[in-house]
């Protein structure tokens, strides 16, 4: 696949993807249309040798393989969550002349950029039909419904030299003017939106704000690409059009998990059982299943810090990334991401065999180092491992930026894995 074709499929993805739910389906939908077949963790596995197939978990998790019953596989980890807004339960807040949504913080979010953004509502909701079953649909409102306006200068004269924004009180979106508003009403229009008429009962459900403006190309010879979700939508697309470009025969696996941006400790989460579970389905004798585990590498993939060009002294100038100049390896001498010399060597050797570039990154030795979900797999499974990342700016902002080579690079050297 051309750059061209890779990215615009990218930009598409991004806007389909408002929540971990939507880009989950989004991934099903097109791995179904690659061939790949859809299994249920409920149900007994039946799996057959040329094969491949895919599975998901709580609707915000996915894994796919190839099943050629190799022992040495390529294992491309991303995450599917972002930070964002998310409603509280009782949302509802009237006064002052408006309806506001009371909104709690996932993640380790830039606050700021939320405010003056156009902002819509999307997630899972789960309700009780007439013949009282239990039912989880995803919404997507799409229209601008709601805004966070900041506070004029003129009422804060200390806007542009000391900016704090409290969680509780300062983030509230501002939905309308009308005092008549229902939220049950309001969820119920989005359900018959979709055809859903037979709702005995509204339950609960997972909702988040996004910013309504699409992704797109940006700069003057679009060297970038501006979207929301970038972290870590954007691995999660270069994992899933790897693994759909791959020859059936090619042993692979993808997984994008949920919740890395709270510390993945949840069924869902890398911290949890869901892709040990599933090895283990694949190879049910533990002696294969531990070849395979050894001889197998994960590239856990994440965004990564590129330098900003107003604040060079945040980077160590010797490992400070640059866009559009290739894939990012991540390396910490405490652990805080995956790589070793052994695992980077291998990454190293197939992007100089496939002619792609990268660079390297170690954070500044006084400043905190964040993690990935590389170390957290890595210690759970015994796995081989290394933490590479595509070079963003605005990281965990409304609106991040990348470059428009570097997603399409790394997709050829993970392909080079299966050469």
């Amino acid at each position: 696949m051309n750059k061209q074709d890779f990215n615009q499929g990218l930009l598409a993805f991004l806007d389909a993807s408002p929540t971990p739910f939507h880009a989950t389906l989004n991934m099903s939908i097109r791995l179904e249309n690659a061939g790949f077949i859809k299994l249920d963790e409920r149900q007994k596995w039946e799996l057959k040798e040329g094969e491949k197939y895919f599975v998901t978990r709580n609707d915000s998790s996915i894994i796919a393989f190839t099943y050629p019953k190799d022992k040495n596989h390529t294992i491309v980890g991303t995450h599917t969550d972002s930070p964002n807004l998310k409603l509280k339960p009782k949302p509802v807040i009237k006064e002052h002349g408006v309806v506001k949504f009371a909104v709690e913080p996932y993640g380790g979010l830039l606050l700021n950029p939320w405010f003056d953004r156009d902002l819509s509502l999307a997630g899972r909701v789960s309700y009780l039909d007439s013949n009282n079953v239990i039912q989880n649909v995803l919404i997507n409102v799409k229209k601008s419904i709601a805004i966070i306006p900041s506070l004029a200068i003129h009422l804060d004269e200390n806007a542009n030299k000391e900016r704090t924004v409290n969680k509780q009180t300062d983030i509230s979106p501002v939905l309308t003017t009308n005092a008549d508003f229902e939220f049950d009403d309001f969820l119920k229009l989005q359900l018959e939106k979709l055809g859903i008429r037979n709702i005995k009962a509204l339950y609960a459900n997972e909702l988040s704000f996004y910013d309504t403006a699409n992704a797109s190309p940006l700069g003057l010879n679009d060297d970038f690409i501006a979207s929301a979700r970038l972290d870590n939508l954007l691995s999660c697309y270069v994992g899933l059009l790897s693994i759909c470009s791959v020859d059936d025969d090619k042993p692979m696996i993808f997984i994008a998990s949920d919740h890395e941006e709270v510390g993945s400790e949840s069924t869902s989460g890398a911290s949890g059982s869901f892709l040990e579970n599933t090895l283990r389905r694949m190879y049910s004798d533990y002696e294969d299943y531990m070849q395979m585990i050894r001889g197998s590498i994960l590239i856990s993939a994440d965004n990564a810090h590129a330098i900003h060009p107003n604040f060079p002294s945040k980077h160590d100038a010797n490992h400070a990334p640059h866009i559009n100049k290739g894939c990012v390896i991540k390396i910490n001498a405490n652990q805080r991401y995956a790589s070793n010399s052994t695992t980077i060597s291998r990454f190293m050797n197939v992007a100089n065999a496939v002619n792609e570039p990268y660079q390297e990154f170690v954070t500044r030795s006084d400043m905190g180092c964040g993690s990935t979900i590389g170390p957290l797999t890595a210690t759970r499974l015994g796995i081989d491992a290394l933490d590479v990342g595509l070079p963003t700016l605005a990281m965990h902002s409304i609106r991040e930026l990348c470059g428009n080579d570097d997603a399409h690079s790394l997709y050829k050297i993970i392909l080079g894995f299966s050469k």
